[in-house]
């Protein structure tokens, strides 16, 4: 498919790009071939060929969803300035 130069200044226009006048010529013969290009891929046969949704077909492995409590309270803890029978001690901010 050609595009000439009107129809490649009217693309721009539309997609509210400034192209020089100088430019639109070369514009017009890039996206011509981008178009040819296309248009190949179209002639081609795909009617076995099952659409892609992602690249890899591989699901990433699930864990069991299960509650915890972490198991490490006593490392977290250490690094607080203040515990109290297990528990973090904040300083009041409300009255």
């Amino acid at each position: 498919m050609a595009l000439d130069k009107a129809t490649v200044a009217r693309i721009a226009a539309l997609a509210r790009i400034k192209v020089p006048e100088a430019e639109l010529g070369a514009l017009a013969a890039d996206l011509s071939k981008i178009l040819t290009w296309v248009e190949q891929l179209n002639a081609i046969d795909v009617s076995g060929v099952e659409p892609m949704t992602a690249v890899a077909h591989a699901k990433p492995p699930l864990r069991e969803d299960k509650v915890t409590d972490g198991g490490i309270r006593d490392k977290i803890l250490a690094n607080v300035p203040e515990t109290a029978g297990g528990f973090f001690v904040v300083p009041k901010v409300v009255e």
